[in-house]
């Protein structure tokens, strides 16, 4: 598991970040933007070899060309789990798009996690919000958003991103958990280091809210 460490070694929040290749290149500008908000955290990035694969919790048809999505996520989230042994910390979990989704299902897996911090999550995925009704999340804090233009996609499948992330914001309420749902200017591909940058800081200020 390859990972990468920003931040303060000894600080009290850990934030988890399922990253890619693109999301790398840009975690300067990401560790930039939360150290503006605090200088109290520290980010864990962990390397995503198979990206519709590691993070996708079942396995599920393609959406664009011919990859399809597997099932790889149990296997992700526990070596994601064995970062997480110093108890006397606490964790937060989040991503972009896919990374979201996955931080979304890795939270109704485990308690470990006190909050989930999804910038624009792949809440399209087939029967997500279906499975997060069966199966409640088991973390406090939810930040949740989306761009207002990715809605606007020619892909039937992803088109109702916007309509599901309504259900799962509807959802997590319901569920008594402490959830916001923020929309950002712009598609999916607008600024992905400072919407997930924005998550990291909302989702720290509330964990640190609770003391």
């Amino acid at each position: 598991m390859e990972i990468r460490e920003f931040g303060k070694a000894d600080a009290r929040t850990v934030l988890i970040q399922p990253v890619d290749e693109h999301d790398l290149a840009a975690i300067g500008s990401e560790v930039g933007l939360i150290r503006e908000a605090t200088e109290d955290f520290r980010l864990i990035t962990v390397k995503v070899n198979d990206w519709n694969t590691d993070l996708s919790p079942w396995e599920a048809p393609p959406v664009f060309g011919t990859a399809r999505f597997g099932a790889g996520a149990p296997a992700f989230l526990d070596g994601i789990l064995s970062l997480c042994a110093d108890r006397s910390r606490t964790y937060g979990i989040g991503g972009y798009s896919l990374a979201g989704l996955f931080a979304l299902w890795a939270a109704c897996q485990t308690n470990v996690f006190a909050g989930v911090a999804a910038a624009s999550p792949s809440i399209w995925f087939p029967r997500f919000t279906d499975y997060m009704r069966e199966r409640p999340i088991r973390c406090r804090h939810v930040y949740l958003s989306l761009g207002d233009r990715e809605e606007r996609t020619r892909s039937p499948v992803m088109a109702a991103v916007g309509t599901k992330i309504r259900e799962a914001y509807d959802v997590l309420c319901a569920q008594g958990v402490g959830c916001v749902l923020e929309w950002n200017e712009g598609n999916h591909f607008r600024e992905p280091d400072r919407r997930t940058a924005k998550a990291f800081v909302r989702l720290l200020n509330e964990i640190n809210r609770e003391g």
